[in-house]
This record gives C-alpha cells, sequence and structure tokens, in this order.
C-alpha cells in the first residue's frame, strides 16, 4: 500500500464510507506483507502483534548476551511491550545496560519491559503450581501473562499431597476464564482442579521429581490421559507457551462477559 492509498482510506474512514474494523482489516492484511528487520543475527517480526495480537518474544536461553540484548533493544524501540524468557545472569546485564528501564523477574528467568498504557486487564488466569519447586515454571506463566494484559491470581504449593490445601482456594479458582496448572512429579494436580472448574485448565508438566519422574515425562503422560476433558497440555517446563494460549483465551472470555 502506497502513501496515496493509505491517504484515500484514511479519508474514507473519516467520511464514514469505511469503517474502521473494515480499514483495520485491510491495513493488517498490508502490513503483514512488510519486511521484518533483519539485524544479521536475527530477523525480527515487529508485525506479530497485528496478526497474533501479542508482540513477538526472545528465547534467550542458547543466545549470546549481546545478542539477546540487541533483539531486546531493537524491540523495545519499536515502542512494543518486550519479553525474553529463560536468560541468565550474563543476558539480565546486557539487557540493564542496553535497556536500562527493563524489569528482571529472577524466579522466571524472565526479563521484561512495559511500554503499552496500564489500561483496564483483559481475563482473569488463575495459576496454580503444586510444590514451590514448580515455582521457575509457574512463575514464567505469571509474568508472561502479567505483561500480556491478563490479571493473575497466584495459588501456590497447593498439590494433591495436602487436596485441603486446593480446597481452600476453590473460591479463587471459581473466579478465572483460564487456570493455569504447573506439576511434576507422577502430573495428578490437573485432573483435579479440572473436575473443580468449568473452564479451560492448560496443564505444564515440570521437570521435577525423584528418578522415575524422567525429567517431566512422567507428569507429561499423566497429564495427556486426564480423565477431565477440559484439561489440554503443553510441553514440559513450558509456562510461556502456557500463558500465551491462556491470555488469548481470556481475553476472548473478557469480551464476551463484557
Amino acid at each position: 500500500m502506497n502513501r496515496a492509498t493509505l491517504l484515500e482510506l484514511l479519508a474514507a474512514v473519516e467520511s464514514g464510507a469505511v469503517k474502521p474494523a473494515e480499514a483495520a482489516g485491510r491495513l493488517t492484511e498490508e502490513l503483514v506483507k512488510l519486511p521484518y528487520e533483519d539485524i544479521g543475527h536475527a530477523r525480527i517480526d515487529h508485525h506479530r502483534t497485528l496478526r497474533h495480537g501479542l508482540p513477538e518474544v526472545i528465547f534467550a536461553a542458547g543466545k549470546t548476551a549481546e545478542q539477546t540484548a540487541t533483539i531486546f533493544a531493537r524491540i523495545a524501540a519499536s515502542g512494543a511491550d518486550v519479553l525474553a524468557t529463560r536468560i541468565d545472569d550474563a543476558g539480565v546485564a546486557a539487557v540493564r545496560a542496553a535497556v536500562p528501564r527493563a524489569q528482571h523477574h529472577a524466579i522466571a528467568r524472565a526479563v521484561t519491559l512495559r511500554q503499552s498504557p496500564e489500561s483496564a486487564l483483559r481475563g482473569r488466569i488463575a495459576i496454580l503450581c503444586a510444590g514451590t519447586s514448580d515455582l521457575p515454571v509457574a512463575e514464567e506463566a505469571a509474568v508472561t501473562a502479567e505483561l500480556f494484559g491478563a490479571q493473575v491470581t497466584r495459588l501456590f504449593d497447593v498439590g494433591v499431597a495436602g487436596v485441603h490445601r486446593l480446597l481452600a482456594v476453590r473460591d479463587q479458582l471459581a473466579d478465572a476464564h483460564v487456570v493455569i496448572v504447573c506439576a511434576g512429579m507422577e502430573g495428578a494436580l490437573p485432573s483435579v482442579v479440572g473436575g473443580l472448574v468449568g473452564v479451560p485448565v492448560i496443564a505444564v508438566p515440570t521437570s521435577v521429581g525423584y528418578g522415575a519422574s524422567f525429567g517431566g515425562a512422567t507428569a507429561l503422560l499423566g497429564m495427556l490421559n486426564s480423565c477431565s476433558p477440559n484439561v489440554t497440555v503443553v510441553n514440559i517446563d513450558n509456562g510461556f507457551g502456557a500463558a500465551y494460549s491462556a491470555t488469548l483465551m481470556a481475553r476472548a472470555a473478557h469480551r464476551v462477559e463484557n
């Protein structure tokens, strides 16, 4: 779309000949054709928000500190919110040197930068973990969902070994549009939660447990075989992926509710 065509479209919106939603659709179709930003070691997709509703996220594991910091700074320069996951101490130092306003979330192993206005939160997500050992994955999910604009309720250390702890927070569960459940060992908690709530439950197997847990494989298989039909499963330790999907679900539910 050239400048003249863009001006014609904006004039049509101003006159009422084209509705804003239709114009946004046309612009989105054109913008997804625009090139990404090629910085040599990465090709940054600045228009992902237009397609998905959420920005591109940096997976810092495997990248050098300098690579992570450069990508973080370029996304920040575009005005978008920025999230880097699975970041180590060297990466944190490099990012904060490049973007001093970036915030480090140590337990979540993440760095964020919020630049969008703090508008009304869209959707409610409850994030549970079975035990304290699951906190890094649960916090990754919580930090991700909060940056993306969801209202997050943290309900930690409510595993099935003491099921009364879970039942004690049932009212808070009932208020959520989506529930994320992080658990290792045998991975039983999502099935129990699925039987208590009438909303989607996203199960996150964690690599927590003794030898026969096989680094989270036992929990993964247990969750995949859940008898609760509202339970879906993401990959081992993938708190980010759970939060991404949960945020989209919560936003949709929030729109219907309001």
